[in-house]
């Protein structure tokens, strides 16, 4: 935010500091979709942990989701983690930035800060994983995410494989993982793995495979999240801050809520058997009978 940044606190990036600089960014945003020869959506990058972010970040998503209803709005939002910590008020930062994100987007990619160390330790055997190394990953997996937009492909979905092969190779690949992992697939979901393939590869590489996940272990994340923000919450610790660039409590509250509501969610399909959904279904049709 100019030369001052929102201090790590999202009420500053959302109502004050933040609240300044929006509309010129909208007029960025305005000139770049009129030049659009057919504009399908949006996509943010943004941190959830800090005030610049995640303030600002889901202030200019509602803003622009009001003017361009009927886009895509898709985010890769990164999460806070305790093991790679900045600030101490990271879980209110993440937790209202949630609440905003489930209002106001259609796709978001959650990144976790935790994992993308893990996988330079464990993976890639990097002894000190700098942000670049970070970076890379997260670019890597936004190019696969996109490949179907950017370049011709067969079928755009959830599996997205780039270079030389056949689509009978990677179907009987896919096949072998769902038969595998069979017991981790939902019943009352048919169908449920779709592929696309591109021939160009990214840069530097012969190949490469890009998964997207719409797992119910992201609850866990969130649930990690939502205990920290109500250990302090409960203590109104740091609440000044915030209350100081005039939010209410009430906001709080409600984005706690909100958070407790989309972890019970993930719990109940996480719950929900074949025979459930059949009982779902035929209320259903006895309601519209």
């Amino acid at each position: 935010l100019g030369q001052s940044g929102a201090g790590n606190n999202w009420a500053k990036g959302h109502y004050t500091e933040g609240a300044e600089l929006v509309d010129s960014v909208l007029d960025v945003v305005r000139k770049e979709s009129e030049s659009c020869d057919c504009l399908q959506g949006f996509q943010l990058t943004h941190s959830l942990g800090g005030g610049t972010g995640s303030g600002m970040g889901t202030l200019l998503i509602s803003k622009i989701r009001e003017e361009y209803p009927d886009r895509i709005m898709n985010t890769f939002s990164v999460m806070p983690s305790p093991k790679v910590s900045d600030t101490v008020v990271e879980p209110y930062n993440a937790t209202l930035s949630v609440h905003q994100l489930v209002e106001n987007t259609d796709e978001t990619y959650c990144i976790d800060n935790e994992a993308l160390y893990d996988i330079c330790f464990r993976t890639l055997k990097l002894t000190t994983p700098t942000y670049g190394d970070l970076n890379h990953l997260v670019s890597a997996t936004m190019s696969g995410v996109t490949t179907c937009l950017r370049l011709p492909g067969q079928l755009t979905v959830a599996a997205i494989f780039r270079g030389r092969m056949s689509m009978k190779e990677v179907d009987e690949q896919m096949l072998n993982v769902q038969n595998k992992n069979s017991s981790y697939f939902v019943e009352w979901i048919p169908n449920n793995v779709k592929t696309a393939v591109c021939d160009i590869p990214p840069r530097g590489l012969k190949m490469s495979a890009t998964f997207i996940g719409n797992s119910t272990a992201i609850q866990e994340l969130f649930k990690r999240i939502s205990e920290q923000f109500t250990a302090m919450f409960r203590r109104k610790a740091f609440l000044h801050w915030y209350t100081g660039e005039g939010m209410d409590e009430m906001e709080f509250t409600e984005a706690e809520s909100n958070m407790n509501d989309l972890v019970s969610e993930y719990q109940q399909y996480q719950d929900a058997t074949a025979d459930e959904q059949g009982e779902f279904e035929e209320e259903g049709e006895e309601d519209e009978a």
